[in-house]
């Protein structure tokens, strides 16, 4: 069973990554959502837990659940979010072929 993490953690790390890497959300969503069904044109992290993060994809006018295990396997802390989350961008740049940015 992935961990659960506390409700304060999630609604941090969702303002974060939607208010602040609303680009990367669509990046990720763009490299691993099946592109057979049309192109992505907005993503929203929705969620994650211990197993992985959660987006909300829409392409053509439609709107579905992307999830995406985390590169480096399951976490239990906070700081392992972000690490994950960090892993999740640079391989959804490998994918698209595009530079990542340095990472602070």
């Amino acid at each position: 069973m992935p961990h659960i993490f506390d409700a304060d953690v999630v609604t941090a790390v969702l303002r974060h990554m939607n208010g602040d890497h609303a680009d990367d959300n669509l990046l990720i969503a763009r490299a691993f959502a099946d592109s057979g069904d049309g192109a992505v044109t907005d993503a929203v992290m929705i969620g994650f837990d211990g197993d992985g993060g959660v987006w909300e994809v829409t392409r053509d006018a439609a709107v579905s659940e992307l999830r995406v295990a985390w590169p480096g396997g399951r976490i239990s802390d906070r700081p392992a979010v972000r690490r994950e989350v960090v892993a999740i961008y640079d391989a959804a740049c490998a994918r698209l072929g595009i530079e990542p940015r340095p990472h602070a």
